[in-house]
Parts: C-alpha cells; structure tokens; sequence
C-alpha cells in the first residue's frame, strides 16, 4: 500500500465518502487522509455537507411550493 497523493484523493473524495471505490483505492485514500491535515479537512468539510444536504431533504416542502411546482409541471407538461 503507497500513500496516493493529494491529486489522487481529491479526485476520488466522493466516491471514497460513498465507499464506492475499490478496496485498494479506499485503503491508499484512507491512509493518505490519516496523514495529510488538509485533505483530511477537505474530506470533513465534503462529509459534513453531504449529512446537512441529506438531513434538509428529509423535510417536505411547504405546500404552497408544492402547489406552485406542480402548476408550473403541467404548464410545461401542456407545450410538449
């Protein structure tokens, strides 16, 4: 196993935080994190983002908004 580098990290940040990397990728990413102060606060901030977005869209929406995004479905729906 060989530290990957920065580049390499950040490029497959996402895919690492939604374990879809291979097992070796997710363990040279693994290390390189343990090691590198800043891709690790990339990977915290990226991580921290994803668990707000997640929790946001777990709330229905108003249901004026709902009203409003249906109108507007059907008036596309209606030109096509």
């Amino acid at each position: 196993m060989t530290d990957c580098g920065c580049e390499k990290a950040r490029k497959d940040l996402e895919e690492y935080l939604r374990n879809e990397v291979c097992r070796t990728a997710e363990a040279d990413i693994r290390q390189h994190l343990e090691n590198c102060p800043g891709c690790r606060d990339e990977a915290l901030v990226s991580k921290t983002l994803t668990e707000v977005l997640a929790r946001s869209c777990k709330e229905a929406a108003p249901e004026e908004l709902r009203e409003l995004v249906m109108v507007r479905l059907r008036e596309v729906q209606a030109t096509h």
